[in-house]
């Protein structure tokens, strides 16, 4: 079986697989990880035959690597480095794309019908592009919901800081009504828009695939025609581990 890991700006996502079949999953948040953390969890996880991570944090990928070359006896596999991602890459310069966008729309490539667009809300919005003959052709990023709310607070002297629930109304009559309701319709309404310029290149007819903690507030308050995979990652680290053997 293989334990896929995904290390993201805010938590890490753990899914072991069995062939093509997601059997468990946890998350541990990444301010919170520790290797005894980490250990009560895997004990319920029988018969590890290998370990795959994908991560957009260096630090705790060194970390992490080391944990479970000491836990489970086998040393990982790091997308991007011990395991590449079978996508042509229309990048620039390639290197310079998270592996994390890149194992999403591979992975989407594989599980849905291409040309395709995969949006994947988390600390920030990544749109990443996928074509007819399924080659990665590029991507937009934005700041994400609770980062937005965040950064308001964080740079101005008297906004303060609002949690992410479901508006109430959509022209606030608070300051928190404002912020909250200029944030999240805001941030749908500019997706809606994006996706509209992206299908101008791809085609009315390109499938939507969401993944990531907040795309359901994308979802309900864009209007858009979604369909959201939250393992999309897992299950692309999965893909690529399996493509390897």
């Amino acid at each position: 079986m293989l334990l896929a890991i995904d290390i993201g700006n805010t938590n890490i996502s753990f899914g072991l697989f069995l062939n093509k079949r997601l059997k468990q999953q946890f998350d541990i948040p990444l301010k919170t990880y520790s290797k005894l953390k980490l250990l009560k969890k895997l004990e319920s996880f029988k018969k590890i035959s290998a370990t795959a991570i994908c991560s957009v944090v260096p630090k705790l990928t060194k970390a992490l690597h080391h944990d479970l070359k000491t836990l489970t006896g086998r040393k990982p596999y790091i997308i991007g480095k011990d395991l590449t991602v079978p996508l042509k890459n229309h990048y620039y310069e390639p290197a310079q794309l998270g592996q994390d966008r890149l194992v999403n729309a591979y992975a989407a490539g594989i599980l849905y019908q291409a040309p395709l667009v995969v949006i994947d809300s988390g600390t920030a919005i990544t749109y990443d592009i996928v074509g007819k003959n399924k080659a990665y052709l590029g991507g937009l990023i934005t700041p994400g919901i609770k980062i937005s709310l965040e950064t308001l607070n964080e740079k101005t002297a008297l906004l303060p800081l609002v949690k992410l629930i479901r508006p109430r109304t959509f022209i606030g009559r608070s300051t928190q009504e404002s912020i909250l309701s200029g944030v999240v319709f805001g941030l749908a309404g500019s997706t809606k828009e994006l996706l509209s310029r992206i299908k101008q290149s791809t085609g009315k007819n390109t499938l939507i695939i969401g993944t990531g903690g907040n795309i359901r507030w994308i979802k309900e308050y864009s209007g858009l025609k979604i369909k959201i995979d939250p393992q999309l990652t897992l299950k692309g680290i999965n893909l690529i581990y399996e493509n390897k053997i």
